[in-house]
């Protein structure tokens, strides 16, 4: 069995509370109070939240009626490789920026080649914005959210030579926030790779080398579930 070798431990994921950014159209998080130990000698809260909200990963039954299920994801996927590319100075100066074929090349002349079975993450530094939903989302006049992702192309190359677990973001999707078509979701998807978005404290992982542990509530028939990432740090 492999092992992980580590000096600290990362929480990758962000605290769940009624504020957090919500994609357009998702349901509130909601908690109720049930009972509480000056009443009923014990605390007890209810919660409720869409699949997709928080740091979550999305299942392949998300787009695709067949698609397996969050539940259904084996353990030993969920344990994996961590390559982090840095597009902070990209994404500030565009935020619609699109990491293209072109880019992934240049990461891997300076970084050395993106390994098979890693989890590929942009990072865009829009986790600094997770306390401002509106600067999150950061929709425009034309109605759409203005966010970096992975390019299609970028997304191929990935997926498909570099034979990748998956991709994961730090924004609320993993392609650009204008891609209504939700193109590179789609692609990864359908050939089973993971895909996690809203991640939290990238700044604080390599560029490679960082392990992941990836825990996801279980919901039966989930189309994607909120996820407890951590970062064990060589």
């Amino acid at each position: 069995m492999p092992e992980i070798t580590y000096t600290h431990v990362i929480e990758l994921s962000h605290p769940i509370h009624a504020r957090i950014p919500l994609w357009p159209g998702d349901p509130p998080v909601e908690t109720r109070q049930l009972a509480r130990v000056a009443s009923e000698g014990f605390a007890l809260r209810a919660f409720s939240m869409g699949e997709h909200s928080g740091t979550h990963l999305n299942a392949p039954a998300h787009f695709f009626p067949r698609g397996q299920s969050a539940d259904a994801t084996p353990p030993e996927r969920l344990v994996l490789p961590a390559v982090v590319i840095d597009i902070r100075l990209q994404a500030a100066l565009d935020p619609d920026f699109v990491f293209s074929l072109r880019d992934a090349f240049a990461w891997e002349e300076q970084n050395g080649p993106i390994p098979p079975g890693c989890l590929a993450i942009l990072f865009t530094g829009w986790q600094e914005r997770w306390d401002d939903p509106a600067a999150f989302l950061n929709r425009g006049e034309d109605g759409r959210l203005h966010f970096p992702g992975f390019g299609l192309d970028a997304a191929r190359l990935l997926l498909d030579e570099r034979r990748v677990a998956g991709l994961g973001s730090d924004a609320h999707g993993v392609e650009p926030g204008a891609d209504e078509a939700f193109s590179v979701n789609r692609y990864a998807l359908a050939r089973g790779a993971l895909v996690l978005e809203n991640l939290a404290n990238l700044e604080r992982l390599p560029a490679r080398g960082a392990t992941l542990a990836i825990g996801l509530l279980r919901l039966e028939g989930a189309t994607g579930a909120p996820a407890a990432v951590l970062g064990f740090v060589p």
